[in-house]
């Protein structure tokens, strides 16, 4: 459908896999998320979830459908948002253009990067020997990225303010990024407007004193957005091990900034490998009883904006 706008978590989960009985309601793969606007398929990282996401859509798409265009945003390289690249079927088909978008990394360019995460000998076969198309670029911040019409090649568009390139293609499809330093080697942020609706994507971040207020500003009105949860303040603050400045937030932290964002929906994501079904369901419950509107991303969920 021409305004279909909807998004599809293929993997919810921080850090490395846990697949068996007692993630099985919630989802054991690292993050995937799959946004549906008009007739784009866009895809948020590589993890292990992307590998379900290429088998679903090789079904979807015969081949009397393709050429096959997608478009794929790394938020940043750390391993288990990259994970599962190597295994995403449509990667291995002539017919599949693969627009792949994401930051340096260390000043590598991104395909330097993802060049090195299939590199004999710990992998059997080379970027270079898959045989889609890829397009891939780095990113910056002060880029836009605009759909328009049927699926292609996406424009890139820089301008000092989002607004101007948003505001001249008010009927497009728009992804915006927020370089955040609130992770090690920084983290990109994603915006997609779509008709009046608009998704963000906020993974691997840290909430600061006083809450984030970049993204408290970029997040602002969103129908939905996605926000790292993956500590509990145990955790954070007094673990064995605190987790304090490694990236991540409480479920409470994704709270406040969803609410001083006026955000309607908020999912918790990016779940911590130890916490199985029934300690994140818990979690669920409580945030629930704090803010309306929030839940767990759960592997298979989609949300209809």
């Amino acid at each position: 459908m021409a305004d279909q706008f909807s998004v599809t978590f293929y993997g919810v989960r921080g850090s490395y896999p846990t697949p068996g009985p007692k993630t099985a309601r919630i989802g054991g793969n690292t993050p995937c998320v799959h946004v549906r606007a008009g007739e784009h398929n866009l895809i948020f990282d590589a993890g292990t979830g992307i590998i379900a996401l290429g088998k679903n859509l090789t079904q979807e798409y015969k081949p009397e459908n393709y050429p096959l265009n997608l478009t794929l945003f790394f938020t940043h390289t750390h391993h288990d948002h990259t994970q599962g690249f190597p295994f995403f079927v449509p990667a291995r088909f002539q017919l599949t253009t693969l627009y792949i978008f994401g930051p340096k990394s260390l000043n590598e360019d991104l395909a330097r990067v993802l060049s090195l995460s299939m590199l004999p000998p710990v992998f059997p076969i080379t970027v270079d020997e898959l045989p889609c198309e890829r397009v891939v670029r780095n990113l910056n911040e002060a880029e836009v990225i605009v759909f328009n019409g049927t699926p292609s090649e996406p424009q890139v568009m820089w301008s000092q303010r989002d607004a101007d390139v948003l505001a001249a293609n008010q009927n497009a499809l728009c992804v915006q990024a927020l370089k955040s330093a609130a992770h090690p080697q920084g983290v990109f942020i994603y915006r997609v407007n779509f008709q009046g609706r608009s998704f963000v994507f906020a993974t691997d971040i840290e909430s600061y004193v006083g809450n984030y207020q970049r993204l408290i500003q970029f997040a602002q009105g969103a129908d939905l957005m996605v926000h790292d949860a993956q500590y509990t303040d145990a955790l954070y603050l007094h673990a064995p091990v605190p987790r304090q400045g490694w990236g991540h937030s409480t479920w409470r932290m994704a709270i406040e900034t969803a609410n001083a964002a006026n955000v309607k929906q908020l999912a918790l994501f990016h779940h911590e490998p130890d916490h199985d079904d029934d300690m994140l369901e818990e979690i669920e419950k409580r945030a629930q009883g704090v803010r309306a509107n929030t839940f767990l991303a759960r592997e298979g969920m989609t949300v209809q904006l």
